[in-house]
Parts: structure tokens; sequence; C-alpha cells
């Protein structure tokens, strides 16, 4: 499938500043981060500004931006139109939990509901990301059980990462949520190459034979290819990687996105570095690395219309 840049940035940006806002809504209340109300205002103000770019974004993906809203109306069989609803259903949560947070220096008690309810609702938006790729079976590399987990944990360790860095920043002492961010960047680490694994040890079970329904007889091979030239369904559809480029990229993805930061929050935890640097140069590094992940899970998708093409599935 093709990477489009547009839908890349949606689902990275969108995706750490919905896991700042699960663990804003969880670790404030439970007294695990400061009250303050400008600490407050930054860091919902990055969350929200991440989601928001995201989300915007997305809809350039569009050939008709100004149509996108009528997505909206498809919640019952679309989990386009689910994220859509979710994302926007978000914002209401979100903002009451600021405005406690923020107006009046508390995020606690009634205000801890919203915070809880905005939780929920990002966990629930970056589900219904995940599931839009994972509930097409056209797509072999999408349609995995551990598509929904990749999402979810990537998200939650990316923002982890993000808080982590803002905490250092306002002077606040974050060893749990850099022990969080730890934690998190393990579970990630460890389904994300499970997940490669998987898609590598297996096959598309659709073929020239099981297409054409010609099977039976024996090998189907293509004579000739259908165009001369490259189409709209081609440049969406057919885009390919070598696999030798794949994986110098995967290296590289697991480097940037779990490596790194792993190492660098460690240092700061062990008091070897100073935690504010180190915390940042972790979360540019994670976010470039899950840039890159993303990139190859489009990359590396290849959609039963190839077939048509004369691609190879394997």
């Amino acid at each position: 499938m093709h990477p489009a840049a547009s839908v890349i940035f949606f689902t990275t940006a969108s995706g750490a500043g919905y896991g700042i806002l699960v663990l804003l809504g969880i670790m404030v209340p439970l007294g695990y981060l400061p009250t303050d109300p400008w600490f407050g205002a930054v860091t919902l103000l990055l969350a929200l500004g991440l989601v928001s770019g995201g989300l915007l974004s997305s809809t350039f993906h569009l050939h008709h931006p100004e149509r996108a809203w009528r997505a909206l109306s498809q919640w019952r069989s679309s989990w386009l139109s689910r994220e859509g609803v979710a994302a926007i259903l978000t914002y209401a949560p979100v903002l009451l939990f600021a405005f406690g947070w923020v107006s009046y220096g508390n995020a606690i008690g009634g205000w801890a509901f919203w915070g809880a309810v905005a939780a929920i609702m990002a966990l629930v938006t970056i589900y219904s990301t995940a599931m839009i790729y994972a509930s097409l079976r056209t797509i072999r590399q999408w349609h995995h059980r551990l598509v929904p987990l990749v999402y979810l944990t990537l998200g939650l360790t990316s923002g982890a990462i993000w808080l982590a860095a803002l905490t250092s920043s306002f002077g606040i002492a974050n060893e749990f949520v850099v022990t969080a961010a730890l934690i998190l960047i393990l579970i990630s680490a460890l389904i994300k190459f499970f997940y490669w694994s998987s898609i590598d040890q297996t096959t598309s079970p659709s073929n020239a034979g099981t297409a054409t329904g010609l099977g039976h007889l024996g090998a189907v091979k293509q004579f000739e290819v259908p165009h001369t030239e490259d189409n709209w369904v081609m440049k969406e559809m057919g885009f390919q990687i070598a696999r030798r480029h794949a994986l110098k990229l995967r290296k590289i993805a697991g480097l940037l996105a779990f490596l790194v930061p792993f190492l660098c929050l460690l240092a700061g935890l062990m008091n070897v570095a100073p935690m504010p640097i180190i915390t940042w140069i972790a979360a540019i590094s994670a976010s470039a690395g899950i840039v890159t992940e993303r990139w190859l899970f489009f990359a590396e998708a290849q959609h039963v219309v190839g077939l048509f093409y004369g691609h190879d599935q394997s």
C-alpha cells in the first residue's frame, strides 16, 4: 500500500496525543502527577495539539475533504466512522477535565471523573483507528490479531515518553512516569517484533488460482499485465518495497523507537545522565522510530488486487 504522509502523521501524532490523555486521566487523579495548573495547561495543550493536528492531516488524504463529515453517519458498520465519532466525543471530557485542572487547579474529585472518561475515550479512538486496518481481510499484513495491540501500545508508549520529557522540563520528580515508559517500551517492542515475525512466517491464502477459480486445474500464470502504465489502483494499492529494504528499515525503527529511548530513560532513572536532556532525546528518537514503523506498516502491506497485476503475494 502507498505510505501516504498525511495518514502516517495522523496515526503517529494522534496516537501520541491520545496516549498522553490516557496517562493524564489515570495518573493525575491517582496522585502520580502534580495538579499544578501550568503543567496541566502545557501537557493538555500538547496532547490536544497532536490529536487535532493528526485528525486534520487525515482529511488531506481524501479527494474531497469537505465531505469528510459524511463518514460519521456510518458508525454502525464502519470503523472509520466509529473512529471519527469517538475522536469528536473525546473532546468533551478532555475539555471538562482541562477546565477543572487549569481554572481551579483541581484534577481530583469530580473533575477526575472527566479525566477517566477522557482516558477511556482516547483508548476507544486508538482502537478504532487500528480496526480500520485490522478489519480489512484483503490485506494479510493488516488483518492480524496483533495490529490493535500494536497501535494501542505504541500510542501509550509514545505518550509516556513525551510525558516523561514534559515532567522533567517542569522539574517534577518523575520516577513513576519514567518507569511506566520503560515498561511500555518493552511491551510494545515485544508485540511489534512478534507481529513482524508472524507476517514473515505466513503467506496469503489468495493467489491467481483462487482469484480466478481455476486453481484446481493447476498453477495459474498471468499471460501479460493488464496495463502498460501505472494507474490509481497501482499507485495506492500496488506499492512494493524490496525485502532487503524492509529489513533494514525494521532495524532502524527498532533502534529509534525502542532501544534508544529505553537506554536514555534508564540512564536518566539511574542518574547517569541529566533527566531533562535525556528524556527529550528519548522522545524525539521514539517519534522518529514510530514514524518509520508506521511507514513500513503501509509499505509492507499487500492488497490482493495486486494479483491482477502479477504481484507476488507471499
